[in-house]
């Protein structure tokens, strides 16, 4: 047991810990920014979906029955070795700015999260009642703008617990992007292992990283939640 614990205190130090560090930032810019591509494009399909206009309610499903029933991995390597390439020059080098190994695995799982988010904010729509709507286009509110103002707010508060589920899930995504070969922290752990050949308490280590902001990210979650619940009347 002391053997072990001297293993994991030293891959707490120097220069291990600084590699960690490193992973666990580049894990969390992956988590944000798939996550805002996600949730705006959630958003918009969601609104898409129960617009009432048939042709596009059929592509917004056929979008998300896409995205739901292929993996995760493959959308990476998809992006990464596919589409990266067909892509127009001046896109590829844009995109290239940002590290082709960042970019694509974050655009793919923005993409593939926005299917999950379009379907919960999808159904806290379908929860607000039919006079909501009525109420706001007879202010003179367009569509969108009824949306805006009006239904979403209300829909966001109903959906928050999937919402926060997606988010986790989101997060615990981002450790595939290490496939095309993206620095996180499960990269970092696995090219620390390599070069101690400490398996256990190096893998430990990503798990308690993983736990600890999972959790973190339900706490914060849970009391979004809470004190924005809509009361019971």
């Amino acid at each position: 047991m002391h053997e072990f614990i001297t293993s994991f205190l030293s891959l707490l130090s120097e220069p291990h810990r600084g590699v960690l560090l490193q992973g666990l930032l580049l894990t969390i810019w992956l988590t944000l920014f798939s996550w805002v591509l996600a949730v705006v494009l959630g958003l918009l399909l969601a609104m898409i979906r129960v617009s009432g206009n048939a042709a596009c309610e059929k592509l917004v499903a056929a979008y998300v029955s896409y995205q739901q029933n292929v993996p995760m991995l493959v959308h990476i390597l998809l992006w990464y070795f596919g589409v990266s390439n067909i892509l127009p020059i001046f896109m590829q080098e844009s995109l290239g700015f940002f590290g082709t190994e960042f970019i694509y695995p974050a655009i793919a799982i923005g993409l593939c999260m926005a299917a999950y988010y379009s379907e919960d904010i999808r159904s806290g729509l379908r929860a607000i009642p039919v006079g909501q709507h009525e109420a706001s286009r007879s202010l003179g509110m367009s569509y969108f703008k009824s949306m805006r103002k009006v239904i979403i707010p209300q829909a966001l508060r109903i959906c928050a617990p999937p919402f926060i589920n997606h988010t986790v899930l989101l997060f615990k995504n981002t450790s595939l992007a290490m496939a095309v070969g993206a620095a996180e922290l499960t990269y970092a752990v696995r090219d620390i292992e390599n070069q101690t050949f400490l398996t256990f308490p190096a893998y430990l280590i990503a798990t308690l990283f993983y736990l600890a902001v999972s959790l973190a990210l339900m706490g914060l979650g849970s009391f979004v939640a809470h004190h924005t619940r809509i009361p019971a009347r």
